[in-house]
């Protein structure tokens, strides 16, 4: 039935109809709403997903406001699910707490300081003070909320095994305080942690944490499927960008600003998907609203583009020259990025756009490159 499904199916007899709310609301509904449960896809300004009755209102109200800004709803009538996002001010996670304000949810966004704080109420979120290393604060996050989505991540490279472990001890905490609820958890993961290939899919099953990848976000929250908790991942590639991005794409160019060159390593033709925040954003909402337990989803809008492409448009940008350097010469230019940017991470996002309905819409990224704020 799905997390919206069980969230109807919850409500007191005492709730107005959708329809009423609709009309209450101004927007027009021609056809009878579906039953308690069901989906819909709505297409309206450039949106086309498998939605909610309820969503679908509220994304009428909110996707005919002007501009990229979303309005905070009606009023708590008109709220559908109310979603604890953790790595809520995050390059990502800002972008879902938007998707999710503009689709009618309410958010509860996890914050550390007194600054994320801010960008959360200014976003119209409301603020849960905590971290991910404190699980009381996890546990407390839980409480009183419909469903939860995990974006947090310290990417500190240099304590990834620590902060790998940091990780799977907050999931731990999620997925414990939702035991036997039905109530959904996303969870947010990468191509890293797959066996390389020629293209990764939806089906295949994360390598196992190890020294060499010590991350395990999957493995952690797919084990609370069997307790009640209806567990999705979504899977983001090694490029998520768009305004404001602070990534793998960014050090890349800072490296060869550093250098003066703009390298690939051997021929260049491994391959990193692509998508654009925004879009990955919607894959989030999606899985929350309508995923199965258990799935996986790609947020991929790119299949793979060559490293090539990517150090080419780096040094036409940056006026410097682009050369092949060896796998053993690459540490000496990318640090710590090395590893990453020899890795093979290709992926199809073809099950995710028929299961969720998703179409990206967003620029891709040689675009954002060429047109966005990244060489400023």
């Amino acid at each position: 039935m799905g997390a919206l499904g069980h969230f109807f199916a919850a409500q007191p007899a005492g709730t107005p109809s959708l329809r009423l709310e609709a009309e209450r609301g101004g927007v027009q509904v021609s056809t009878p709403l579906p039953q308690e449960g069901a989906e819909r896809t709505f297409s309206g300004r450039g949106h086309r997903d498998p939605v909610s009755a309820y969503t679908l209102i509220n994304n009428q109200i909110y996707l005919d406001v002007e501009g990229p800004q979303h309005s905070a709803p009606l009023n708590q009538e008109d709220v559908l699910m109310r979603v604890f996002v953790t790595g809520a001010t995050g390059f990502v996670g800002s972008a879902v707490v938007d998707e999710l304000l503009r689709a009618g949810h309410a958010v509860l966004g996890l914050a550390r300081t007194d600054a994320a704080a801010a960008a959360l109420q200014a976003a119209g979120a409301e603020v849960h003070r905590g971290s991910l290393e404190d699980a009381d604060s996890l546990r407390a996050g839980v409480e009183g909320v419909d469903g939860v989505i995990h974006t947090a991540f310290n990417h500190d490279f240099s304590r990834f095994a620590e902060n790998a472990r940091t990780e799977s001890r907050a999931i731990d905490a999620l997925g414990q305080a939702l035991r036997g609820s039905a109530r959904p958890l996303v969870v947010t993961s990468g191509f890293a942690v797959l066996a390389s290939g020629p293209v990764c899919v939806e089906t295949d099953e994360p390598i196992p944490a190890s020294d060499h990848y010590p991350r395990a976000s999957e493995a952690t929250a797919m084990k609370y499927v069997v307790e009640g908790v209806p567990v999705s991942v979504v899977r983001l590639p090694p490029t998520v960008h768009g305004e404001g991005d602070h990534g793998f794409v960014p050090r890349v160019i800072a490296f060869a600003r550093q250098h003066g060159v703009s390298p690939y390593i051997g021929d260049g033709s491994n391959r990193w998907a692509a998508v654009h925040r925004h879009d990955a954003a919607r894959v989030f909402r999606l899985a929350l609203e309508c995923g199965a337990s258990g799935a996986r989803y790609h947020a991929v809008a790119e299949e793979g583009l060559f490293f090539r492409q990517i150090a080419e448009t780096v040094g036409t940008r940056l006026g410097v020259p682009v050369t092949s350097v060896s796998k053993e010469q690459a540490p000496s230019h990318f640090e710590w990025l090395a590893p990453f940017v020899g890795m093979n991470m290709a992926a199809s996002s073809e099950h995710t756009r028929d299961a969720l309905g998703w179409t990206p819409m967003r620029p891709d990224l040689l675009a954002d490159l060429r047109d966005a704020d990244y060489f400023g």
